[in-house]
């Protein structure tokens, strides 16, 4: 039988000197000085005048918005992707659904929303959505992010990138568990953010009213209830519905080499963080003891359907192996220590976005992945949150390992004679391992099918964008949109994700690309290229992009359709109601069948950002339109379409090129 545990320890590492450890920073001032002279503070990337949480009870609330408004919503967006007759047919059912089921369910809905102040009208429709998925997690759900290369090269080996990062990411809990790290806040008027009058003035104010103080000043606090998830967390597979796990006492590191699970405790009691040096010296030694994969890697179980991962999980539990997961589940994160160096950056998205399946646990609300050239990312599990909270949390770790590393290259780490590393050891039956077999075929499967292509457009970029006075994001969203009318002659359903974090518990909504405006633009360009003048195209042009703008912020304020109809139909649901028959309208159901599902974030700190497609016959485009150019991260099963795509989008966007530069199209 194998052991449940084994100790990491036993060897000595690192040039001969003293035995022993080096144990835990304990505060500033003491004989063992930070590496870097900048870092004033071992145990927190910074320390913020305001608190962590100060506006989080004030915050406004999510609106149900007016029954009306969202039928009009929803109507304005079918209409581009119907014909006559369909549109009318869809225009009937919604109309009766706003006089009659509809205004029952919207009743009931704004009741309950009145009696639950504390949160939004979508947390838990949304929770549900997610964690009642019983697809895989991985490809459907869990996007990545890649960060940038240390701007020191020497500092991008994998050990040191790895311990530095660690280091910050535990300066980053620490700081949000001392509410020490500054809240979210939109400054509109960026003078404030560095105003030490505005801040120690926001700190006296209650907590009650703290929102109103910003908002005097035009500063516009963001939900942060996400960031109690981020750490210590993980999504347990259950029979039809998944729960989210956590244990903020969890102190220990769970770190994965070639498909082998280690921990080790990264915090002591009082959240002093473990030397660095030692740190260092657990990786070393875990590089050098994870040397060949296990018969059975168990991570492949994470990329299973969920019911049948549910049904997996208990026989492990059966066989005698709850602590295990319960190391796993309560670790503070995974981080996730790959033997391969990508060669470009379509290997690096395969790489963040699913690796070789072995060596991920992909339950875990996140994962920190260094590869053997020092290429680190991020890939997360998406019910708990979304990328606002993890884009902030790369932003501060980046930063903070960049510029105040907490080792430095070549240097050593401590002897070590004992330590208080632990590798895992898990006893796998014959049903269990057959279960593992029968997932790995299926992972390298799906994954073989899967098609990842870049996409740079160099001739313009945000800043020409906004001379000629459009919306960047407008331009890249209407090229989207004459590209699939290019490829499949027809308008398609669309989606760009935007958050709602303005408000207290927000998730995210939907901005609806596709509009009449789009489609008619679209067909100018494609089928009526000598029936327009430069002046009326360019017209064309400067209207997608006002209207694509209003739908920015009427779902940045909480004002879209796609929310507000998806709880009437969980609450509809929920009640055990008769379907009403506008969610069971085809049309309702094209809107939501996403081909072009988008998404996009910018960061100094990112390298990358990624997610698998979400229909069958989609794409997934992760994109950013820079200063000077325009590029995106695109994925999807059917790869002769995608590559189809990437070539008619190119032209797309020299089409809108020619025109905005006064040229006819030709």
């Amino acid at each position: 039988m194998l052991r449940a545990r084994r100790a990491c320890g036993g060897v000595l590492l690192g040039r001969p000197g003293p035995v022993g450890r080096r144990g835990y920073w304990r505060t500033v001032g003491l004989t063992e000085s930070i590496i870097s002279e900048l870092d004033t503070d071992h145990h927190f990337v910074h320390r913020s005048t305001i608190p962590t949480m100060h506006f989080q009870d004030s915050l406004p609330r999510l609106p149900v918005p007016k029954l009306k408004d969202t039928v009009k919503r929803y109507l304005a967006a079918q209409k581009p992707l119907l014909d006559d007759d369909q549109y009318r047919n869809t225009e009937r059912i919604a109309r009766e659904f706003e006089k009659g089921v509809g205004r029952k369910l919207h009743r009931d809905l704004v009741e309950f929303d009145k009696k639950n102040k504390h949160t939004s009208y979508i947390t838990d429709p949304w929770f549900d959505m997610y964690l009642c998925a019983r697809d895989p997690v991985v490809l459907n759900f869990n996007p990545f992010i890649s960060l940038n290369p240390d701007p020191k090269e020497a500092y991008n080996s994998q050990v040191v990138r790895a311990t530095n990062l660690v280091v910050s990411s535990i300066k980053f809990l620490n700081s949000l568990k001392n509410e020490f790290l500054r809240p979210d806040i939109y400054y509109v008027n960026p003078k404030w953010s560095q105003s030490r009058l505005f801040k120690n003035f926001i700190r006296l104010l209650p907590t009650s009213v703290s929102w109103y103080g910003a908002y005097m000043v035009n500063a516009y606090p963001l939900d942060m209830s996400q960031y109690k998830r981020l750490f210590n967390s993980s999504r347990i597979p259950k029979l039809n519905k998944d729960e989210l796990f956590t244990n903020e006492r969890g102190r220990h590191l769970l770190v994965m080499r070639n498909g082998h699970f280690y921990v080790f405790d990264i915090l002591d009691a009082g959240g002093n963080i473990l030397h660095p040096s030692e740190i260092q010296a657990q990786l070393i030694y875990i590089l050098q003891d994870a040397d060949r994969l296990p018969e059975f890697p168990l991570c492949y179980l994470t990329t299973e359907d969920r019911n049948t991962w549910a049904a997996i999980r208990q026989q492990l539990l059966e066989a005698g192996n709850e602590d295990n997961l319960q190391k796993i589940d309560s670790a503070v994160f995974c981080l996730c220590l790959d033997n391969i160096s990508p060669k470009n950056d379509t290997e690096l998205s395969h790489c963040m976005l699913h690796g070789h399946g072995f060596n991920r646990w992909f339950d875990k609300s996140f994962s920190l992945i260094i590869t053997s050239d020092g290429t680190a990312g991020v890939n997360f599990e998406h019910s708990w949150g979304d990328g606002v909270a993890v884009l902030r949390f790369v932003n501060e770790v980046y930063r903070n390992s960049t510029r105040h590393p907490a080792i430095v290259p070549h240097s050593s780490p401590p002897a070590l004679s004992a330590t208080n590393c632990e590798r895992l050891e898990f006893k796998l039956n014959d049903s269990i391992q057959s279960a593992i077999n029968a997932a790995r075929m299926k992972f390298e499967e799906t994954n073989e099918k899967l098609s990842v292509r870049m996409f740079e457009f160099r001739k313009f970029g945000k800043e020409f964008l906004v001379k000629q006075k459009l919306s960047p994001d407008a331009v890249f969203q209407l090229a989207c949109q004459m590209t699939a009318y290019r490829q499949f002659g027809k308008i398609i359903s669309s989606y760009e994700a935007c958050s709602t974090a303005a408000f207290k518990h927000g998730r995210t909504e939907t901005i609806r690309p596709t509009s009449i405006l789009t489609k008619q633009c679209s067909h100018a360009f494609v089928e009526g290229r000598s029936k327009h003048s430069v002046a009326e195209l360019r017209n064309m042009i400067d209207e997608c992009s006002k209207y694509h703008r209003r739908l920015q912020l009427e779902a940045a304020f909480g004002k879209g359709f796609d929310r507000h109809l998806f709880a009437l139909k969980h609450l509809s649901v929920s009640r055990g109601d008769p379907m009403p028959e506008l969610f069971l309208d085809s049309a309702y159901q094209k809107l939501n069948h996403i081909i072009l599902s988008t998404s996009t974030l910018h960061s100094p700190a990112v390298h990358l950002g990624g997610f698998g497609p979400v229909v069958p016959d989609g794409f997934g485009i992760g994109y950013n339109v820079f200063d000077t150019w325009v590029g995106c991260n695109t994925t999807g099963y059917l790869n002769r379409e995608l590559q189809e795509f990437l070539r008619c989008l190119e032209c797309s966007l020299n089409d809108i090129l020619d025109v905005l530069e006064g040229r006819p199209l030709v």
